[in-house]
């Protein structure tokens, strides 16, 4: 199998563990690196110096740090170094951003920055950090992902595992996040991020992890052995062959490798598995003081059937519970979840009710339609409309939802025969149709199927149904 179709299967089964709740992240020292912190050569670079050796010529790295631990006859030195190095602030890169919107309940981690969890907090989620064996034993409340800092946290320097003989007492010292580990090794699938899989850290982690034969499947990124400048064909071939055997060893941890050409190529990847999890997430807009040409009991039911179609489709519906709309919408999702509550669940219905009262409410209303359509892959519009000064206009607000919904990236289906803003949308979308859908041409002729208002409601949400399914094949 070529890498390109490694990588596609790898991007499927991924995003099924994804909604699987059954994906974890351990994060090593190069997601860290790329925001500008160091790796372990060069943290311990000047350590190295004031031991008289140089830190390009050691390996093995945990053993320099005991050297220097031995000649101080103190740690201090190290958790300065620590401190240092590690407190100056760092925005998270592209990479955390997308982890973190992702539904990833276990991030583990060898670093000491706060990068993950502060990507967590950005993303409105609340993070749960475990650095120390004593905070394996307190949840916070209202966390929605747990951050296990294994090698402790730049906040506590002085706690920090960095040098061999602490490495040596783990399994007695930190023996509860061994068992922590090993229980998400055996039921998450995880995504090594920012390994070089020569990094000591590690090393020492996972020859201890896997004593059976039974292994899940987990994954890593690797950058694929390059032919550097001055390498003649040897030195090159050498490479390459000492990456193959890497990876082949990777494998009796149950860890299969993913060769990417750059580093780049991983935020890449990461966007697919982000755009192809939210395909299954779709967000309904709408709001109908009147429903035109429609009964209202028509468009009540349309709306329902669609709704019930997009959770018996696996996928999850967001909605705002827009006026006259949003009714109809969580009435047909829960018929579908609670009519097979073993096949589906409530997960799949995620409702977030516009405040009404208060201050700044257009400000709290962008924050809350940027947060809801942010979930989504896919947006249908239906009717937009209300009634302002006494007259029945279009829904400025459904056009927002429209607006913020290409911002996102996802796919607009405005089912133009239920009028108002919705047509007002289509009318739009089909000026420069490839503007809107150059990457779902086959969409075309379905969504101009929703055009038509003397096509049936069931004509029309067997269309949408099949858009769906079509999407998250």
């Amino acid at each position: 199998m070529s890498p390109e179709n490694v990588i596609d299967s790898f991007i499927k089964d991924f995003v099924q563990d994804l909604h699987n709740d059954s994906a974890a992240i351990f994060a090593g020292a190069g997601m860290s690196k790329a925001c500008g912190y160091v790796d372990w050569p060069e943290l311990l670079r000047d350590i190295a110096h004031e031991l008289g050796l140089n830190v390009d010529k050691e390996h093995d790295l945990i053993s320099l740090a005991q050297f220097h631990v031995n000649s101080r006859r103190t740690s201090d030195g190290l958790a300065k170094k620590i401190l240092r190095e590690f407190s100056e602030q760092a925005e998270p890169s592209e990479m955390h951003d997308i982890i973190a919107r992702l539904p990833i309940q276990s991030f583990w981690t060898t670093n000491y920055d706060s990068l993950i969890e502060d990507a967590l907090r950005a993303a409105f989620r609340v993070p749960d950090v475990k650095s120390q064996v004593e905070h394996l034993s307190i949840s916070k409340p209202k966390r929605d992902a747990i951050v296990y800092k294994m090698h402790g946290d730049v906040n506590l320097p002085q706690h920090a595992v960095i040098y061999k003989e602490q490495y040596e007492r783990y399994y007695v010292d930190r023996a509860p996040f061994i068992t922590a580990l090993s229980g998400d090794l055996v039921s998450k699938t995880f995504l090594f991020i920012g390994f070089s899989f020569t990094d000591p850290n590690l090393d020492y982690v996972l020859s201890r992890l896997h004593g059976g034969t039974a292994k899940r499947n987990h994954y890593c990124f690797m950058r694929e052995a390059q032919k550097q400048a001055d390498d003649d064909e040897e030195i090159f071939k050498y490479r390459r062959r000492k990456q193959e055997l890497r990876i082949e060893d990777l494998k009796r941890f149950g860890i299969q490798t993913l060769l990417v050409d750059n580093y780049s190529d991983i935020n890449q990847i990461l966007r697919r598995i982000e755009a192809l999890y939210r395909k299954r997430t779709v967000f309904f807009s709408g709001s109908a003081e009147e429903y035109g040409t429609w009964s209202r009991r028509d468009a009540l039911d349309f709306i329902h059937d669609v709704a019930a179609d997009c959770v018996k489709a696996n996928c999850r519906v967001v909605n705002g519970f827009g006026w006259g709309v949003g009714s109809a919408v969580i009435n047909g999702a829960l018929e579908a979840i609670y009519g097979d509550p073993q096949k589906y669940s409530e997960a799949q219905l995620v409702v977030r009710p516009f405040p009404q009262h208060g201050e700044n409410l257009k400000e709290l209303w962008e924050q809350y339609r940027q947060r809801m359509i942010s979930l989504a892959g896919v947006a249908l519009f239906f009717f937009g409309n209300k009634i302002e000064g006494g007259d029945l206009v279009n829904a400025n607000g459904v056009r927002r939802e429209f607006e913020i919904a290409l911002e996102h990236g996802l796919l607009p289906i405005p089912v133009a025969a239920t009028g108002f803003m919705a047509e007002e949308l289509w009318k739009e979308i089909s000026v420069d149709l490839d503007k809107y859908y150059a990457q779902f041409k086959w969409v075309i002729p379905k969504i101009q199927k929703l055009v038509d208002p003397s096509n049936s409601p069931k004509e029309m949400s067997k269309t949408i149904s099949e858009i769906i399914r079509h999407l998250n094949k």
